[in-house]
């Protein structure tokens, strides 16, 4: 069993489609036989295959053959019968694609089936009749059935014999259709009287290894006196008919003559090669009109010719040829086969993706198999020609999910016959989704307003926005921008929800500190990677009436008496003073007005009700009192109202003198000036202990330190060493049992370093060099400031 690649040809002009490739295999393969390894033969690695979902596509042929996406390898499905794929064509051949997704990628594969000599030459019927006369003359032509052998080329019909041959011989006749036409020669008189019975047998043999034949049996009756024989008009009828016509549609007419007379001179006609095919679609009436008997299709045969006999009641014949040509009409719909096409594609791909691969065929010829594709609408979708019959579905521009998220697709191929005939396929496309749109908010700026005082955690107002993509890459997540409002960061003013974008206070605001601030929101989607877009928000603080007014002047002190001067003298609308107050809110809780709420002589003062301006009323006389004392409230305007209070003392009088006279008996608070008094001279003594202290304590740290330097650097007293605590001098050499044990802590100023002697484990006893010419003066009853245990220097001096 031979199997050949053909020919391997290089990248089409498509992307989409790879190559193509042609193997050559024998007819009756058994299933599983190997046709080519795709594979190797493309260098693909079968992990692509997998990967790709690697596919055969026939449209809509039977699939004899099939891809083992595991090994890369085409095999044997069905057993091919190349006589039932392809009849009597020279050339007989698979043609089929193999499809691969992501990306789309189309092999073409032709497997051209060769022919095994599997079928011998067949006569349709076993024996065949003659009623030959015996004055036929010799050279007279007998038509014999043609065998009929479904083979090509050297294994189709090669040669002809006949047995015995006495007095017949053959003679065989190419025709343009490749047949062989068979005729029976007589080439020696016969004899009724010596044999009226003949019997002949046609051998049909073919030319394949091994040789096989097919045979049948001829039978010749010998009848008395027929000397004429038939004689066509013409060796060869030609005639056209359209496909799909009618049974019974005339063809053409064949007309014979016989020179005999009577019976002998009566003409039939048949047809003469009984091919199966051709006896059944066409049938010839007794006076040679040849008619249509059955179906006939150009897309199956284009052309048919049929042998007919002219037989006389003698037993003599003549044949003549009818070529009959098939005209082709518009009968056939384009066939559309999707190859491999995508479900969805990036709303990111770029012009001229592939988006589907599909085979277009029309069985029609000529302009009638002409076939154009179009889609049904200006989309952004184009169709390209790849090759003969396969058609590319690509973009055609960018795509963009939020404008359409599918789109339907159809696509229509018609072809060029009158009329024309169209077929459709609708692809339904999904546009899957890219992150390539920021969320976008509401406004380009947001303004709230919270009222001061509020709870913490209190919702102010929402921000939102909105991404035109979709799901994950929709979704929106707001963030506080790290900013800072009067240098504290504004995460400690409000907080936004990451999911809803609510912003609540953290803190309760006061108007009076901070009246509005701004502060970034971003809102960030869930894309990879995400975009984000920011807004600006400003939040204003709504004032309260939360302050009473404070009253400026006149000045309130509780141990003083102010009073106003007012001559007796004094006119109408006399000035008196004038009380001043703000109130630290805003808009009308900052209106004030002033009232007069108690007096001593209502009639003789009044209150200006805007300004707090204190007047006269009437004239003052010698009847008023001197001492006046007037109570004034002063009022905001909120909602409720606050207000403060302030005692205005007037004094009505021409002279200070007289004044001073009569205020000293105003009552004054006691007590209260004699706990101010007590405080301040508590004060003055702290004050001035605390003082006296430090400086007594910086003059003595001075003079120490200036005797340590002294006795250190300027003595003659040698160095005595360090001992450790408890040491016991075991030489015996001093007066006294044990040491003086001290320590000497010194920096890089050693004259200002500290000094401390560590007392020894008997404190009345102190051993010095033997050496020292001095004296030794204890002092154990004397307690110096430099015998106290904290002190820096702890010594026993000598003199």
């Amino acid at each position: 069993m031979k199997r050949e690649v053909l020919s391997f040809f290089s990248v089409l002009s498509l992307p989409a489609v790879l190559a193509q490739i042609s193997y050559s295999i024998p007819e009756e393969m058994p299933k599983g036989s190997l046709v080519g390894n795709v594979a190797q033969d493309f260098g693909l690695d079968v992990k692509r295959l997998q990967a790709g979902k690697a596919r055969i596509h026939t449209g809509d042929d039977a699939e004899y053959i099939q891809l083992n996406r595991e090994r890369g390898l085409l095999t044997i499905k069905e057993k091919i019968d190349r006589e039932a794929l392809c009849k009597q064509g020279t050339l007989c051949a698979l043609h089929f694609q193999i499809a691969l997704e992501n990306p789309i990628e189309i092999i073409s594969v032709t497997v051209e089936i060769t022919d095994i000599n599997d079928n011998p030459p067949r006569f349709e019927k076993e024996e065949r009749r003659f009623e030959i006369s015996e004055s036929a003359i010799v050279g007279s032509k007998f038509l014999l059935e043609k065998a009929a052998d479904l083979d090509i080329g050297l294994n189709g019909l090669q040669s002809y014999t006949l047995q015995p041959n006495e007095n017949f011989n053959l003679k065989v006749h190419g025709q343009s259709d490749g047949s062989k036409k068979v005729e029976m020669i007589l080439q020696k008189p016969l004899d009724r009287e010596k044999q009226e019975l003949m019997s002949l047998l046609l051998t049909a043999i073919d030319g394949g290894a091994p040789q096989r034949s097919g045979t049948m049996q001829i039978h010749i009756t010998v009848l008395d006196a027929n000397d004429n024989a038939p004689v066509f008009s013409q060796a060869v009828y030609k005639a056209a008919v359209k496909e799909n016509s009618m049974k019974g549609t005339l063809i053409t007419k064949v007309s014979a003559s016989d020179a005999d007379k009577g019976s002998n001179g009566q003409i039939s006609y048949v047809i003469g090669n009984s091919m199966a095919d051709n006896s059944k679609l066409f049938h010839v009436t007794e006076d040679g009109h040849v008619l249509l008997n059955g179906q006939i299709d150009y897309e199956i045969a284009k052309m048919y010719e049929i042998d007919v006999e002219a037989v006389d009641q003698g037993g003599l014949s003549d044949s003549a040829k009818v070529i009959i040509d098939v005209a082709d009409i518009n009968d056939n719909n384009p066939v559309i086969n999707i190859i491999s096409s995508s479900n969805s594609i990036g709303e990111n791909s770029k012009p001229s993706t592939v988006v589907a691969i599909m085979s277009v065929n029309d069985p029609d010829s000529e302009e009638n198999g002409k076939v154009r594709c179009a889609i049904n609408e200006k989309m952004l979708f184009s169709i390209k020609t790849a090759s003969n019959n396969l058609y590319s579905l690509v973009t055609d521009s960018e795509l963009d999910r939020e404008t359409a998220s599918e789109y339907n697709i159809t696509v229509t191929c018609s072809d060029e016959g009158v009329p024309s005939l169209s077929s459709s396929v609708t692809l339904t496309l999904q546009i899957s989704d890219v992150n390539d749109n920021a969320p976008v908010f509401e406004r380009s700026s947001y303004e709230a307003y919270i009222v001061e005082n509020n709870t913490p955690g209190v919702s102010i107002f929402t921000v939102k926005a909105t991404d035109a993509d979709w799901k994950q890459n929709a979704r929106v997540s707001y963030i506080l921008e790290d900013s800072s409002v009067n240098g504290v960061p504004v995460s400690s003013y409000v907080s936004v929800s990451a999911d809803s974008g609510v912003i609540h206070a953290v803190r309760s605001f006061d108007y009076e500190q901070i009246k509005d601030f701004r502060f970034c929101v971003k809102a960030q989607d869930g894309g990879s990677p995400p975009l984000s877009s920011n807004v600006t928000v400003k939040i204003q603080i709504q004032d309260q009436n939360d302050n009473p007014p404070q009253v400026l002047y006149p000045v309130q002190t509780a141990g003083s008496v102010v009073a106003e001067m007012v001559p007796r003298s004094a006119d109408v609308g006399y000035l008196v003073t004038k009380v001043v107050a703000v109130d630290v809110d805003s808009g009308q809780n900052a209106w004030l007005s002033y009232k007069l709420q108690k007096a001593t002589d209502r009639a003789l003062f009044e209150v200006g009700s805007q300004n707090g301006e204190i007047r006269t009323v009437r004239q003052v006389t010698e009847k008023d009192l001197l001492k006046q004392r007037l109570t004034v409230i002063v009022e905001d305007n909120g909602h409720p109202s606050r207000s403060a209070t302030v005692i205005v003392n007037v004094a009505v009088a021409d002279s200070f003198p007289e004044v001073l006279s009569e205020f000293t008996d105003f009552p004054h608070d006691k007590d209260y000036n004699d706990n101010l008094t007590f405080y301040l001279v508590l004060a003055l003594a702290v004050v001035s202990f605390l003082f006296i202290t430090c400086l007594v304590v910086i003059i003595s740290v001075k003079i120490y330190r200036w005797r340590q330097s002294r006795i250190l650097y300027h003595s003659s007293l040698p160095v005595i060493p360090y001992y450790p605590p408890r040491y016991s001098d075991t030489l015996g050499t001093g007066t006294l049992p044990h040491t003086y044990n001290y320590e000497v802590c010194r920096t890089t100023d050693s004259r200002k370093s500290d000094c401390k002697f560590g007392r020894a484990g008997s404190q009345n006893v102190l051993i010095m060099d033997p050496s020292s010419t001095g004296t030794m003066q204890r002092l154990q009853s004397e307690k110096s400031i430099l015998d106290e245990p904290d002190s820096p220097l702890e010594v026993s001096y000598f003199r």
